[in-house]
């Protein structure tokens, strides 16, 4: 049993799952008994339970030192940026930069919508995990 398990067991589940979609308002036309609600992403269950065991593992494994996931990626010459985490050569990264890569993604949620759907609708977070599958 690997210290991973808690986020590798979810390649299956990545998989099967819808992930999440755009939720845009249609029903209100903006006056002021009908304003219109902000586009958000509805995100199913399965990342739900996803990020809340991201961020246990990081509470539990402090020595990984998870919330510097941003120097952990720029020491391994990555900027935290969709481009640069997109298109990172996993092959020869170390967990911890996995991991951070993987942080580094659900943290983007919080400052820009939607960045987490694109890491998983792109098959980024399904490669970080397959990768520390391999440790």
């Amino acid at each position: 049993m690997s210290k991973f398990d808690i986020l590798t067991k979810y390649i299956p589940m990545i998989q099967a799952d819808s992930i999440g979609e755009w939720v845009v308002d249609k029903e209100n036309n903006g006056t002021p008994g009908h304003p219109i609600q902000k586009p958000f992403v509805g995100y199913s269950e399965m990342v739900h339970n996803f990020i809340d065991d991201v961020y246990t593992f990081e509470e539990s494994n402090k020595d990984i030192e998870l919330t510097r996931y941003g120097d952990i990626l720029k020491a391994n010459g990555l900027e935290w940026g969709a481009e640069s985490m997109k298109n990172a050569d996993v092959s020869n990264l170390n967990a911890q930069c996995v991991l951070a890569l993987i942080m580094g993604a659900v943290r983007a949620e919080r400052f820009s919508d939607g960045a987490l759907l694109d890491f998983f609708k792109s098959g980024c977070i399904l490669k970080w995990l397959e990768r520390l599958k391999q440790y």
